[in-house]
This record gives structure tokens, sequence and C-alpha cells, in this order.
């Protein structure tokens, strides 16, 4: 068997575990923020203090998935052409 064919039901389970978590839990963290929802940064002590607001999450913490997004985008575009 080639490596190629030997990989093709990895791809395919790795592709179904992806969607079952977009369908789940549709938003993740946001990747700049970690969640946060806003920089963490040091004082002159270096603990830990709050920073600024997060700008890509808006504060919230959570950004939607990639694949959520685009089966909400397919499910719009199926949605305004079939009515």
């Amino acid at each position: 068997m080639t490596p190629v064919v030997a990989a093709i039901p990895g791809l395919l389970f790795l592709t179904l575990c992806y969607a079952v978590l977009c369908a789940v839990s549709p938003f993740g963290n946001c990747r700049k923020c970690r969640g946060f929802g806003f920089q963490l940064t040091t004082d002159r002590r270096g603990r830990l203090k709050r920073g600024k607001h997060c700008r890509r999450c808006d504060g919230h913490g959570k950004r939607i998935r990639t694949g959520r997004w685009l089966y909400n985008r397919a499910a719009r575009l199926r949605q305004n052409g079939t009515s």
C-alpha cells in the first residue's frame, strides 16, 4: 500500500473530529489574548496586571472557529439561494 492511500483514512478521521468539535464548541479562545479579553502586562516589580483591551476579540476572549465560519457561510448561501 502506498503512503498516500494509507494516509486517507487518517485525514478523514481528523476532518470528522474537527467537524464534531465545530458543532459542539463553535467558539474557541482568541489567539491574541488567549481568552482573557485583555493583554497581560507586568508592573515594575514583575507582577502581572491587566493590560489593554483586546481589539481582535473586542474584549470577549472568544473567536469563531474557521470550520464553523465556513459552515455558517455555506448555510447562509444555501438559505438565500432557495428562498
